[in-house]
């Protein structure tokens, strides 16, 4: 996933501004290579004094700006615009990592006193009728500036921005979008912060390890080690992953112990308690329905998807429901080969949700002899990714890596590695998988500083993820699902270490949402790539590689249990549709039955695989900028599968094929329309035949 920063960073206040200490580390660029963050000065007291130093500098620059009286130019208008706020984007990039990876109450009141402020900002800048006018000028005149692709780019994104901020709007009409705007920025950090509390006291703790049986020793120790570590010695606890099935479902044998963290999981932000989110959901939701009509849009989703791939929201609900029919008829047939082997065992009960994952492990063993525990020993989480991901780096695009130990981080975990192209320097790549309580859930992708030619400055990505960390003395191993996801995030890492713009407005992953799940997705296919995991897949202790006969097990249960996992997706994503395609005269008044009516209605077996995010713990939708977006997952794997079907007809992983892949889609950024993109590699409009091969989906 990729993780936007929910504060804009193109924000100024007009009042408020304090001055900043010279010795915060925001107040210039960082001097360390690459101007990478320099979290060994970086203290929770430097954000509110150098969040203020920069608001005030941007108020100036972009005032300077809106008053000059000199004839809008593509130079002093789109470019000056571009160059205003470096000072609040470098704090606002740190940041936003940090509370989303590594909060704590101090960033969590900062973020919280910040997001209305910085929405106000944004509107400041998007309603000021004089900066407007200057866009409008040079929109208007376009064919006459002589402007090139990338220039035309930033134009054209820059009066989308003004245009879908309101700035066409009345004046009343504004002061009631500032007003939507300031509390929905609100209600997204509150939403947040009320969710990652949720999920920390989620958690279930049990009394002995007989409870955990079928854990394995290195689960339990884990378990033991995770209660000690929240003061509870002697107990044994499961933290809470943010989705809706937990690991452990799939190996616990004690039912009631499944049950138990299912419930947990199920109910973790409706407690009736402080975290429970329903009401800001619903508060959300009506808000954004009435912001999406106020700017002239049927529903939120009709708002949101008019700058994707998709162009419209009923383009997008048309492809999902596509894809229903022939789930379900999946679903129905795994169903009945899960309570077949429930039956085989006498367990005497009907499949429920907390027993799929462990009766689909049992009949993995017995379809494909294939167990987890025998693969993991072979997966070192520091051999997969510096001799899987990044070899299928070096092997399609000529890059190598170097560890760095010099550069400071804010957590001991993490790892940075210096990338280089060909032998020239690219970037830096920062790496934090274990999980934290102090984390948001999931994984994700995003910059320390974006490439731009216009400041000559190379990207800092990072990658964020939430893998279960060994106890003390354990080997750091972990699943294929944990591979497959170390692949997806570094195919966004791609995205942004091979931006190649001027304005970092358009550069690399700065694409919409239906598109830019795309590369990620695709860098997925490597994992199994022969030549990949040979160089990757050796076990732990012994150094032997994986056996062939357990790679064979491996790809032969590729589409194995596809109709839960994609169906959870799909569920989801048609949840996040009915929400956002709502009209501001709808009664937003209760969310379980709207949910409960929602997914009774798309025809999946929901009671069986219920949704990957349930309504009220969606972070995705209703705190990290991917509402009526959520599609765009099922979407880029539907054009990704194509991309790779090219591949294949064409010779697969070679660096002839990776430079084209990087030359017509990793380096574009936002400088050219996604369908053009799409068929200047593949040669046709996308195909749904690939995707639903590759999900066992198709009747062939």
């Amino acid at each position: 996933m990729l993780r936007t920063l929910l504060l804009a960073t193109s924000a100024f206040a007009a009042t408020g501004a304090l001055a900043q200490p010279t010795a915060n580390p925001f107040a210039k660029t960082s001097t360390l290579p690459y101007q990478a963050p320099d979290f060994a000065h970086i203290q929770d007291s430097d954000f509110a004094p150098a969040f203020a130093a920069g608001i005030a500098a941007k108020q100036a620059e972009i005032a300077k700006i809106a008053g000059n009286p000199a004839a809008p130019t593509f130079d002093n208008t789109l470019v000056a615009l571009e160059k205003a706020g470096q000072e609040l984007a470098r704090v606002d990039m740190v940041f936003g990592a940090l509370t989303q990876a590594n909060t704590n109450p101090t960033l969590q009141a900062v973020q919280k006193d910040m997001a209305p402020k910085l929405s106000a900002a944004d509107d400041a800048i998007y309603l000021d009728p004089r900066l407007f006018a200057r866009v409008k000028a040079l929109h208007d005149h376009a064919d006459t500036l002589k402007l090139d692709t990338e220039q035309a780019a930033l134009l054209d994104t820059y009066w989308t921005r003004f245009v879908r901020a309101g700035a066409q709007l009345s004046p009343a009409d504004q002061a009631t979008l500032k007003g939507y705007n300031s509390q929905l920025s609100s209600l997204g950090i509150t939403f947040r912060q009320k969710l990652l509390a949720a999920t920390k006291a989620g958690a279930l703790t049990v009394d002995t390890p007989d409870a955990l049986a079928g854990l394995g020793e290195a689960g339990i120790a884990a378990a033991a080690q995770d209660a000690k570590d929240r003061g509870q010695p002697g107990r044994y606890l499961l933290p809470m992953q943010n989705t809706t099935m937990q690991p452990g479902l799939a190996s616990i044998t004690v039912r009631a112990t499944r049950q138990a963290l299912f419930d947990k999981s199920w109910t973790r932000a409706e407690q009736g308690d402080a975290n429970d989110t329903r009401a800001t959901i619903l508060e959300i939701a009506a808000l954004r329905a009435k912001k999406a009509a106020l700017l002239g849009f049927k529903s939120w989703a009709d708002y949101q998807l008019t700058d994707n791939m998709a162009k419209t929201s009923q383009t997008a609900r048309d492809f999902l429901n596509g894809l229903d029919a022939p789930t379900a008829a999946a679903q129905k047939a795994e169903v009945a080969e899960l309570q077949a082997a429930i039956d085989k065992d006498k367990a005497g009960f009907q499949l429920s949700p907390w027993d799929w994952d462990l009766y689909a492990e049992k009949v993995r063993k017995a379809k494909y002899d294939l167990d987890e525990n025998n693969t993991k020993p072979y997966l070192n989480i520091w051999k997969v990714l510096e001799d899987g991901v990044f070899y299928a780096a070096g092997e399609m695009y000529g890059l190598t890596f170097k560890r760095r130990t010099d550069l400071p981080t804010y957590d001991p975990d993490m790892r940075v590695y210096e990338v280089f192209d060909n032998g020239k320097p690219l970037g830096l790549a920062y790496f934090d998988y274990w999980k934290r309580d102090n984390k948001a859930g999931g994984a994700w992708m995003s910059n320390f500083v974006r490439q731009s030619k216009l400041f000559g400055t190379k990207p800092v990505i990072y990658n964020v993820a939430n893998f279960t960390k060994p106890a003390q003395g354990q080997p750091p191993l972990v699943t294929f699902e944990d591979v497959r996801t170390m692949f997806h995030e570094f195919g966004h890492g791609l995205h942004g270490l091979f931006a190649s713009q001027t304005y970092p407005s358009i550069s690399g992953t700065a694409v919409a949402r239906d598109f830019v799940e795309f590369p990620s997705q695709f860098n997925e296919h490597w994992a199994l790539e022969p030549k990949v995991l040979a160089h990757y897949a050796v076990h732990y202790q012994t150094g032997a590689p994986m056996p062939a006969d357990l790679i064979a097990k491996i790809k032969k249960a590729e589409t194995f249990n596809q109709a839960q996992t994609f169906g959870e997706l799909l569920a989801s994503a048609q949840l996040d549709m009915a929400w956002h395609s709502l009209p501001a005269s709808a009664t937003f008044g209760d969310v379980d039955a709207f949910e409960t009516q929602v997914l009774g209605s798309i025809g999946l077996d929901t009671a069986h695989v219920p949704p990957r995010y349930r309504t009220s713990y969606f972070n995705h939708i209703w705190g990290s900028g991917y509402s009526a977006g959520y599609y765009a997952y099922i979407w880029t794997d539907m054009i990704e599968e194509n991309v790779y079907a090219w591949f294949k007809a064409n010779g697969g992983m070679t660096r002839a094929n990776g430079q084209r892949f990087r030359d017509l889609i990793l380096s574009k950024g936002r400088t050219q329309d996604y369908g053009v993109m799409f068929r200047n590699m593949t040669g046709h409009d996308p195909e749904l035949a690939p995707f639903l091969k590759s999900r066992g989906l198709s009747p062939e």
